[in-house]
């Protein structure tokens, strides 16, 4: 994530002076919010067509953005439409010239919620410039302030607007102050919607909001809005929104920006091999979390951080077969799949098995099933006909995943056998068998079979759910929930399901890692089964909760 701050804290200041301060504290942004004695910064003359592109030519050499053009628009005037209108679409001109993706546009005109309006008073006229946005590639985004700091009601309106060019502005302060909404809560309510942030910090004094430095206010602890926003692979600007009259002794910027910047250090740190980062025993390699410390992260939660700190570490080099991904890479194939889970019927809580050696499919399923909820159920690879009929009915299977077979169990002949309605299945249609009541989906990894998906057919699936739907599913995640089956030998009882959580699993493996001294340095080669907990556990989570780049033997 990246820092800006809104040129409300700087009035007076040229723009050589605004740039020359940004890059001085660190900021890698700028938001524009007027520009001297102007509030329409259109009319700026930094911004005027004969100054542009040196003003282009001074960003690239400071290697500065201004990611955000702040309107003042507030479109539940319903009399200012035309004005309104006007006016946005002078900016998406002027943010098409400069390269910047956002435009903040207001719903209501106040910070909390005064007098109630309809949304269509919003709705019409952004429907309007909408494509105007889409053809210029700017995206206009309406902040959660005054009725609109109520979420709910924000993530309804940019439903019906329907558009990719309108998404949200998330205020910190209003939905937690004005409505009580927790960051989680407006994570659900917002999802992908998304797209920049302004921070600031209050308190209450009677029935007055009072704002107060980042950090010595009374909101939510930073830890949940950064972990809320990073359930979303969120990586844009935190531009901190600050006004001279919220602290006139404190109003210079000299005073506020360099605490901004001093106080998101504790959280933000932009060198990547600095502050956050742990070097292991031999000083070659990185760790992102101190040893002997558990974490309360999901899986998915694990796998943004490693992106985040990690991206072009290589996560998987397959030796026998053609996979090899970075753990961006990685993720970008576990989104696709969730999504395809998702389009066939997964639900939160329910039951995804997994059938296969140490395939790559293996750990797309594994990772994109807890990442929408799911839980995945470890089917032993040895498993015959008996035994994976107790499993998959016991675990109320919903959809299995599978290859064809291993050594002496031929998986496919297995799968006929125990659900025959497979072959009245002309056309590939969620199942219902009379031995297997839940099962409704049946994946195929390495061959065609009547009834099932291929594997690239079920991906193919993803183009039915947006992926904001995925990012929805790992911001409901609590860290207790259940994540694994794994069920037992049965040398003394029938197997049981051993139900295993976030918290159990991802804790396990790290605490095994840490002991390991594992890091970006070191190349796991993964002989042992996945379906087992020396695989899964003492080898993957270990691995992946450590930057580690993984080998697994498919056999």
């Amino acid at each position: 994530m990246k820092l800006a701050f809104s040129t409300l804290a700087c009035p007076g200041y040229s723009l050589a002076e605004i740039f020359s301060t940004a890059k001085d504290f660190g900021f890698q942004g700028v938001e524009m919010r007027g520009l001297g004695e102007g509030i329409f910064s259109v009319n700026a003359s930094p911004f005027l067509p004969e100054n542009l592109p040196e003003t282009k030519a001074t960003l690239r050499r400071l290697k500065l953005e201004i990611p955000c053009l702040s309107s003042g628009c507030a479109l539940k005037f319903r009399e200012q439409h035309e004005a309104s209108i006007a006016e946005l679409k002078a900016y998406i001109a002027l943010a098409k010239e400069l390269g910047t993706p956002y435009i903040r546009v207001l719903g209501d005109l106040k910070a909390g919620p005064e007098e109630d309006f309809p949304d269509e008073n919003v709705i019409e006229p952004m429907k309007i410039l909408a494509p105007i946005a889409e053809e210029a590639g700017v995206t206009l985004l309406i902040e959660t302030n005054g009725v609109y700091a109520d979420t709910a009601r924000l993530a309804d309106v940019l439903a019906q607007i329907g558009s990719d060019s309108v998404a949200a502005l998330w205020d910190w302060n209003h939905p937690y102050r004005f409505y009580g909404e927790s960051p989680e809560t407006t994570i659900k309510n917002l999802g992908a919607y998304i797209k920049y942030c302004h921070i600031k910090d209050s308190v209450m004094e009677g029935d007055q909001v009072k704002y107060r430095l980042v950090g010595e206010g009374d909101l939510p602890k930073m830890e949940l809005y950064l972990k809320a926003l990073r359930s979303l692979n969120y990586e844009g600007y935190l531009s901190l929104e600050w006004l001279r009259q919220y602290a006139p002794e404190l109003s210079e910027a000299g005073i506020v920006f360099p605490h901004y910047i001093n106080f998101m250090s504790q959280y933000l740190d932009n060198n990547m091999n600095a502050g956050r980062l742990q070097k292991n025993k031999r000083g070659d390699g990185y760790f992102v979390w101190e040893k002997d410390q558990l974490i309360d992260l999901t899986f998915p939660q694990v796998l943004d951080r490693m992106c985040e700190e990690f991206p072009d570490q290589y996560a998987f080099r397959f030796t026998e077969m053609d996979y090899t991904r970075t753990y961006s890479e990685f993720r970008e194939d576990v989104d696709t799949f969730a999504r395809a889970l998702i389009s066939m019927g997964v639900r939160q809580g329910d039951h995804v098995a997994i059938w296969a050696t140490n395939v790559p499919q293996w750990f797309i399923t594994f990772w994109a099933s807890v990442k929408i909820g799911a839980v995945l159920v470890t089917v032993n690879t040895a498993y015959k006909i008996h035994e994976a009929e107790y499993l998959l009915r016991q675990s109320d299977t919903h959809t299995l995943v599978m290859i064809d077979g291993y050594k002496d169990s031929d998986y496919v002949g297995i799968i006929r056998e125990l659900v025959p309605e497979l072959e009245q299945n002309e056309e590939v249609k969620p199942i219902h068998s009379r031995k297997l009541p839940f099962l409704r989906n049946v994946i195929t990894i390495e061959s065609q079979q009547k009834g099932c998906w291929t594997w690239d057919e079920a991906m193919a699936q993803a183009e039915k759910t947006p992926v904001e739907a995925v990012y929805r599913r790992a911001a409901m995640i609590n860290k207790h929930d259940v994540c694994n089956m794994q069920y037992t030998s049965g040398t003394t009882g029938f197997p049981k399901g051993v139900m295993l959580t976030h918290y159990n699993i991802v804790n396990d493996g790290k605490s095994i890692g840490d002991r390991m001294d594992l890091s970006t340095a070191d190349r796991m080669m993964i002989q042992v089964p996945m379906f087992h907990c020396f695989g899964m556990v003492l080898a993957m989570t270990a691995s992946m909760t450590h930057g580690v780049t993984m080998s697994p033997i498919t056999a």
